[in-house]
């Protein structure tokens, strides 16, 4: 097993290009299913989810050719539509083909997912919805087994809780079902817009993208013709490197991004007192002469995005005076505090409230990742310490950032993978 060695206190300067996003590429793979011919998807991330949800494709029987940062998938050949357990519980985003599936093939059989221990994510969301899409839905033997053997037809999903998966799988069931379909309380994350346009360009009629309430009129069962899709940029590996540069009070140039997916982050860097330069696809960071305290509350987009509480916590640790962060979306999304406190973090937590007392003298510590952004807050609390820092456990980096430690040395970091002995 890898991990990441990182020699802490060293400014960083220069530019990082920021990749496109995994969870816009995936649900766009994920769309593929619905599509009437190959599809070429460019501006993919090199992470570990791509390539997992692409093997779980191939698994299905479609083929796919995949080089760099591009891939065309073909899914006319699928043969299979069972996701089987050992893939979906790699990756919760792999129950993203449950939609699609069913709403092509009639039926499908798809394991319940795993992925990160951040609290529960449920999907009874998803299937309550495909239920009233005219589903018949059972769970056996830990897989979701679907069947619409007359096609799914269009229906009014209200969903109690906002979810980005749910709403996703609905857009796509919805585009090859028969008749209208509105989602009220949809998602309305970049990522949820992106497939919407996607859809819209590949010909279906899509009303209200962007907005809380989407209305989808669906081809009634004949595939799309989609072309050639280019993945936006990734929103939070943008807001990590911008929390990269804040950390070691440095000057560092962000590109390839799309200002307005982060206002809510340029936001709260501006209140601690950072210099932001923005520009039409690239922002420039530089360092704060005192850097203030804050308070976050994390929300559905376009509020702040959980995604970004963690990093935002370790730039906290250098702030003058107390910061509070409330977590509102996911209940188990604080394991990061026990390894923050090895390097001499003081954080006190009650219930889903951090308090962070600042300024912290920071020193390199071996410590442990739990989850995708908890594991990138200690890589920055380290980029800040003194001293040697080892970050274990690193595969969960893997699954969500793209060559990680490349682009921090190529600022000026001192970060070496090295392997467990």
């Amino acid at each position: 097993m890898d991990y990441l060695q990182i020699v802490g206190g060293n400014k960083l300067r220069g530019k990082v290009t920021i990749s496109g996003a995994k969870n816009a590429a995936l649900p766009l793979i994920a769309a593929t299913i619905i599509a009437k011919d190959s599809v070429q998807i460019t501006n993919l991330p090199n992470v570990r989810d791509i390539k997992t949800l692409l093997k779980l494709l191939d698994n299905l029987g479609a083929r796919y050719e995949h080089a760099k940062s591009a891939a065309t998938i073909d899914t006319s050949t699928i043969t299979s539509t069972k996701a089987t357990y050992d893939i979906v519980r790699t990756m919760r985003a792999s129950i993203l083909v449950l939609g699609p599936l069913l709403a092509r093939f009639g039926h499908c059989e798809v394991s319940l997912p795993g992925g990160c221990a951040i609290g529960q994510r449920p999907i009874d969301l998803h299937l309550r919805a495909l239920e009233q899409m005219g589903a018949d839905i059972s769970i056996k033997g830990g897989y979701v087994h679907a069947k619409a053997p007359q096609g799914l037809r269009g229906a009014t999903i209200i969903f109690d809780k906002i979810t980005v998966t749910g709403t996703e799988n609905i857009l796509m069931a919805a585009a090859l079902a028969k008749g209208k379909t509105t989602i009220i309380n949809a998602a309305k994350e970049p990522e949820v817009v992106q497939l919407c346009q996607i859809l819209q360009n590949s010909g279906v009629d899509i009303e209200g993208i962007g907005s809380d309430e989407i209305t989808i009129f669906g081809s009634e069962g004949e595939l799309l013709p989609m072309e050639t899709i280019s993945v936006i940029p990734d929103r939070i590996e943008a807001g990590t490197y911008l929390c990269a540069g804040a950390i070691t009070n440095s000057t560092i140039t962000i590109d390839k991004v799309i200002p307005a997916h982060i206002e809510s982050i340029l936001v709260k860097l501006q209140q601690m007192g950072f210099g932001l330069e923005i520009g039409d696809s690239n922002i420039t960071i530089s360092p704060a002469r005192r850097i203030e305290p804050i308070e976050i509350v994390t929300s559905e987009y376009p509020g702040f995005p959980t995604d970004m509480q963690a990093q935002f916590m370790a730039l906290a640790l250098l702030a003058n005076g107390t910061s509070i962060i409330e977590e509102r979306l996911f209940e188990n999304r604080f394991m990061h505090v026990a390894e923050l406190r090895r390097f001499g973090a003081n954080i006190q937590l009650k219930g889903n409230i951090a308090t962070v007392i600042g300024p912290t003298e920071l020193y390199g510590a071996d410590v442990m990742a739990t989850d995708l952004r908890a594991s990138s807050a200690l890589v920055l609390a380290a980029l800040a310490a003194q001293g040697t820092s080892n970050v274990h456990r690193i595969y969960h980096l893997d699954r969500g950032y793209e060559n990680l430690e490349s682009k921090l040395n190529a600022l000026g970091a001192q970060v070496t993978r090295l392997q467990e002995h």
